[in-house]
């Protein structure tokens, strides 16, 4: 399949715990954040920030905010990514983290529009922006931590316990809005959407304990012992990584609509097209991140058994047939059908194949911009995915009278780009990490003068120019 590097067997198991419980924590607080203000979006935001307009334009203003946050994650990816290629993995996880937490918790002590007018939306989104800005490089940034501690042969378990965080985060923040549903409906439209926010004072402290005592990746320290001049990850990604920055947009595209159009706009559509009890989708939420956690360690597992490609692709190609029977369930109202729909939508789409592009991602990307190259790409993409999908499917379903088929056509359609992007792109299985060049379409091995370069990086920009 690959070479792999001499060294790369030898593993300190303990800096490997260390490594996947620091990345597990950090997701579970970024997808805390994230689920717990997608279902505010969907439950409560749109009566507190944008009181005075339809409630269908409500809905559209209340999921822009969600928007915002994805604009800036490229941002926050392209500043914090730069240090971390420079500087090292870990004390960048540590500022994305305060950032996170800090902006979730200012969301709760927001003034509503009732009590400040348009202020209030303009704040929301500050804080949402800011959200956005620290977790640009969370997930990039720990995927690449664990893919290069991992010893060959694990990477894709190993690197797979990020979503499994992301499983955790989503289910703490279903359990939260299951009890602030318990609330009269009055006190949760007051102060318990509040609570709900501040609650992540504990997931961020909890997770800032455990990342102070992490450790450097030993990829990162062999590389920065081996340098002879400072990186330039930035620079070095837009003259030699453009084509996979670009390749990786293209895998994530689909993958980050699907994703976050269940978590996200599902909630709503069951609820003002379907009729749903709001009270339900937490805890459908709840069941399917469990579901997906597992999946995500299991597809991790296989990657490492029959290659990262052929798993990714063997996921995306189901997800393009998944939306149309998805929302023919969900319109039945069945509580088994709908919980049925999310079990497989966050198997798949929202933990599975993520789960699988954890090490997958970092594995295509030489190591003189691996952090940056991972970050550009994946924030990037969530832009034109994740980041507009709700607002999008909420848009369609206005134009055209409540109708899912728009919807699902969008869904297919996205996650076909994804899916041929995957089918065009190398396999990466146990390549050398320490390779300062990417992943090429025919073998994926370290280059013949990959040490050379490493002792000397003007070489590799010599055969690049050449």
């Amino acid at each position: 399949m690959t070479t792999e590097h001499p060294q790369a067997t030898a593993v300190d198991q303990k800096k490997v715990r260390k490594a996947a419980l620091a990345g597990l924590i950090g997701t579970t607080l970024e997808l805390y954040d994230f689920v717990i203000y997608g279902t505010a979006s969907a439950l409560v935001f749109s009566h507190l920030f944008f009181p005075n307009i339809s409630p269908a334009a409500a809905l559209l203003a209340s999921f822009s905010t969600f928007a915002v946050g994805f604009l800036f994650r490229p941002l926050g990816g392209i500043f914090f990514s730069h240090f971390g290629d420079r500087l090292g993995r870990k004390w960048i996880l540590v500022t994305t983290l305060l950032l996170m937490g800090g902006a979730t918790l200012v969301i709760g002590l927001l003034p509503t529009f009732e009590q400040v007018g348009v202020l209030a939306p303009l704040l929301l989104c500050l804080c949402r922006a800011a959200q956005g800005f620290g977790a640009g490089a969370e997930q990039s940034g720990g995927a690449t931590l664990l893919t290069e501690s991992a010893a060959p042969g694990t990477r894709g378990k190993l690197a797979s316990l990020i979503m499994v965080g992301a499983a955790a985060g989503t289910a703490l923040g279903a359990l939260v809005w299951i009890g602030a549903q318990a609330l009269a409906p009055d006190d949760m439209m007051t102060w318990g959407w509040r609570l709900v926010f501040l609650s992540s004072i504990f997931v961020t402290i909890a997770a800032l304990v455990i990342r102070r005592k992490l450790d450097e990746s030993p990829v990162f320290e062999e590389i920065k012992q081996a340098r002879t001049e400072p990186p330039a990850p930035l620079r070095e990604v837009a003259k030699f990584g453009k084509a996979n920055v670009l390749r990786v947009i293209l895998m994530n595209f689909g993958v980050s609509t699907q994703s976050y159009t269940i978590q996200v706009f599902m909630a709503s559509y069951l609820i003002t097209v379907v009729g749903t009890d709001p009270k339900f989708i937490p805890q459908v939420l709840l069941i399917g991140s469990l579901c997906g956690g597992v999946a995500a360690v299991g597809f991790g597992m296989l990657s490492d058994k029959i290659g990262r490609r052929r798993v990714v692709s063997i996921i995306t190609g189901a997800l393009v047939l998944f939306p149309a029977p998805a929302f023919m369930l969900l319109t039945t109202g069945s509580p088994i059908a709908i919980l049925l729909v999310i079990i497989v939508g966050f198997m798949l789409a929202c933990q599975g194949v993520v789960g699988v592009h954890m090490s997958y991602f970092p594995e295509i990307f030489g190591s003189r911009y691996r952090y940056a190259g991972v970050t550009l790409g994946r924030e990037f993409s969530s832009i034109i995915g994740g980041g507009i999908a709700p607002m999008v499917c909420a848009g369609l379903l206005a134009v055209f009278s409540n109708s899912w088929i728009p919807v699902a056509i969008y869904m297919s359609l996205v996650m076909a780009v994804s899916f041929i992007a995957t089918r065009l792109s190398p396999e990466t299985l146990n390549r050398d990490l320490t390779d300062p060049e990417d992943a090429r379409r025919h073998g994926s091995g370290p280059a013949p003068a990959a040490a050379a370069e490493l002792a000397d990086p003007a070489l590799a920009d010599a055969r690049h120019a050449k």
